[in-house]
């Protein structure tokens, strides 16, 4: 069979629903945190030139950048289309392509021509360096698109927190840009203490903060949930992480080669008010916020909060389903989604959260709903009398169910 018609007999079959394969992605200069389900074996399965794989990208057509070495479809989810006792794969950017506004809906096939996000764990055993991710403007001089992204912190995958769950945001009001530059030009030199101007925030499972492009930021190591804008770009301004050096590659890495050695083009990416704003926690953490009234939820099964909810880029939303409940739940979009806990049914689908995971098994965790069957509702049913169903749910751009 051709995409087309794997694409056509994979939505079919799930009745709107599609099953998607886990997508590991390894980063070289990352210590893996362990907390994404992979088996221990595994994480250094690609080699140690490739790093420690301590990401898993989730409802992705956007490939890594990962340099060289990168793998030829690394960071793309695939569909699992299985026929009797065979299974197919189809990549989930092809199945976009082919299916169009009848997978993703009109509205996003007709403005985007493809699904503008992905999410994905990011799993570090140690704290991220200070980086940035380019705006449109600045990321189209390289060929690619910005770059908001936003963090949650499942309670699921953080029984640690790893060895600094503390999170940089921004700088410190009353620093200089010529302050900022001069810890770029000492990159090669050591540790150029560019957190010296930032201040860290403690991570607390079961919270996220909204992270717009030009915002520096250093994550913390708690295990994060990540949805984003389709796209990869990012520049690491942080010359020592960890007693770590980063590769000066890594700072010149969103910029044109024809500004390579131009310091004031890598200031010229940051959004200054926006770092610099002195209320950051207001204005950035958040908070889950019920979808409708939690009494009214809890009397119908179920409990749904948004996460992520401060961009336009994005949203996500955690669903939990009590035990033993059945519920029908609609959405006016399409979207990804991820079980975080319990098993149960969704749709003609058995759902189920695996404890591990070997690299290159399939699995029964991660699905994509296309936005018509998201409008007539999806079905699920918690086959435990004790454990709910948790799920994590990744939507595009401009929600109508989201108020900004």
């Amino acid at each position: 069979m051709n995409s087309f018609e794997i694409a056509n007999k994979a939505l079919e079959q799930g009745e709107g629903i599609l099953r998607l394969t886990p997508t590991w992605v390894p980063r070289s200069f990352c210590v893996p945190g362990r907390r994404i389900k992979l088996h221990p074996d595994d994480y250094y399965v690609l080699g140690g030139e490739r790093g420690g794989i301590d990401e898993r990208w989730l409802s992705s057509t956007t490939p890594a950048k990962n340099g060289p070495l990168t793998g030829e479809h690394e960071g793309l989810s695939a569909i699992a289309y299985s026929d009797g006792s065979k299974t197919e794969q189809i990549l989930l950017k092809d199945a976009v392509t082919e299916l169009k506004g009848q997978l993703i809906g009109d509205r996003l096939w007709n403005e985007y021509e493809s699904w503008p996000m992905y999410s994905k764990f990011f799993d570090n055993m140690g704290p991220l360096p200070h980086h940035i991710h380019h705006n449109d403007e600045k990321a189209a001089l390289i060929g690619q698109l910005g770059k908001p992204e936003a963090y949650y912190f499942p309670p699921q995958l953080n029984n640690h927190g790893g060895d600094f769950p503390y999170t940089f945001m921004g700088i410190s009001p009353g620093t200089s840009k010529e302050q900022i530059k001069e810890c770029l030009v000492n990159f090669t030199k050591g540790d150029n203490k560019i957190t010296s101007y930032s201040q860290a925030y403690q991570l607390d499972p079961g919270t996220g903060w909204d992270v717009p492009p030009g915002l520096l930021h250093a994550p913390g190591s708690m295990c994060t949930y990540e949805p984003q804008k389709a796209s990869d770009v990012f520049a690491m301004y942080q010359s020592l992480v960890n007693e770590a050096i980063i590769p000066e590659d890594l700072l010149w890495n969103g910029t044109p080669a024809k500004d390579r050695g131009n310091f004031d083009a890598l200031v010229d990416v940051i959004d200054w008010e926006l770092n610099v704003d002195p209320n950051m926690m207001q204005n950035r953490f958040m908070a889950p916020k019920p979808v409708k009234p939690m009494d009214e939820m809890q009397s119908e099964g179920y409990i749904e909060n948004w996460i992520c909810y401060k961009s336009s880029a994005f949203s996500a939303k955690e669903l939990t389903v009590l035990p033993g409940a059945t519920v029908t739940i609609k959405d006016s979009a399409a979207y990804g989604m991820i079980m975080m806990q319990g098993h149960g049914k969704m749709g003609v689908w058995n759902v189920e959260t695996p404890a591990l995971i070997r690299y290159g098994q399939l699995t029964n965790d991660e699905f994509f709903v296309s936005e018509q069957a998201a409008r007539n509702g999806v079905q699920i049913t918690n086959l435990s009398a004790y454990d709910p169903i948790v799920m994590l749910k990744h939507f595009g751009p401009d929600n109508p169910d989201l108020e900004l």
